[in-house]
């Protein structure tokens, strides 16, 4: 039976000075255990190599797209298959891999410097992530989008997450093509569950060229979610919140456009804003200008 994502509770709501009490839904969050089997038929081995605490509900997606953005596979086809610890345990999901599928045991610690106190610099952050990215980053000189169909993101996005409108309490993102349109969203708890569940997805869901997408983050713009985007080959990123100062200088070395701040039509550009265009009018004729690179 299908995980709910949200869990209905009664309240007492204070408003001024009248109280009641009223029902209302919370965000689920429990924790998911990711483990993997690899290595040769002869010689297979079971390791766990995450827990992470996230909203139930595309489970397979998380544990792919984590598995991806990790540099641990290069596509869906590297998965031999994927299901729940035993069929029972729903918080244990067991990946098992191919059995040519190399494995670097260094690479499954996770310590991709997701604190903000590690005391690492910042260029060796990044260059830690480029160590372990198997997939070749590719521009697209043909990626542009305009103000007019940034500004309408945001709402968009919004109107499709269908459990925060129940509980006010989920992270959502999605990728757009240069028209605005949402090829994919999803929605978790932890924002970096939620990017993992859109790139575990779109593994298998579309055509995997997501350097003609932009990225939508509903909260701000962190290190390690740039850095799953660069994984995941995106070359633009637009967040509703702010981005972080390492957020930043990845963007920068790695040729990624950054928006943050994106609401209520204004947002800041932080680094690629030639793949910005403004639309302006002259002698009854549209035109379309570039912003320089920055």
């Amino acid at each position: 039976m299908a995980r709910s994502s949200s869990l209905p509770i009664n309240i007492i709501k204070v408003n001024g000075n009248t109280v009641q009490s009223k029902p209302d839904m919370l965000a689920v969050e429990e924790p998911l255990e990711i483990r993997i089997v690899f290595g040769p038929e002869s010689d297979r081995k079971q390791k766990s190599i995450s827990i992470t605490m996230r909203t139930p509900g595309n489970d397979f997606e998380l544990a792919t797209g984590f598995l991806f953005t990790e540099g641990i596979i290069v596509n869906a086809d590297d998965v031999q298959s994927i299901k729940q610890c035993n069929g029972l345990n729903e918080n244990v999901i067991v990946v098992a891999l191919k059995n040519d599928i190399p494995v670097q045991l260094k690479n499954l610690e996770r310590n991709f410097y997701t604190s903000s106190s590690c005391g690492v610099c910042g260029k060796s952050s990044i260059e830690a992530v480029k160590t372990v990215c198997r997939l070749e980053n590719t521009d697209n000189d043909e990626l542009l989008f305009s103000l007019e169909i940034l500004f309408g993101l945001t709402e968009t996005l919004r109107n499709s997450q269908d459990i925060f409108d129940f509980t006010g309490g989920l992270h959502g993102c999605g990728i757009f093509d240069a028209s605005g349109k949402l090829i994919l969203g999803r929605e978790d708890v932890g924002r970096h569950n939620a990017l993992d569940k859109l790139i575990g997805a779109s593994l298998s869901k579309v055509s995997f060229s997501l350097n003609k997408y932009i990225l939508l983050l509903s909260g701000r713009a962190s290190f390690e979610l740039v850095q799953k985007a660069w994984m995941a080959n995106i070359r633009m990123i637009a967040a509703i919140g702010a981005p972080s100062s390492l957020a930043v200088q990845m963007a920068e070395e790695c040729g990624i456009t950054l928006i943050g701040f994106l609401r209520n039509k204004t947002f800041n550009i932080y680094s690629g804003a030639h793949r910005i265009i403004t639309t302006y009018e002259n002698s009854n004729q549209r035109k379309h200008v570039a912003f320089p690179a920055n």
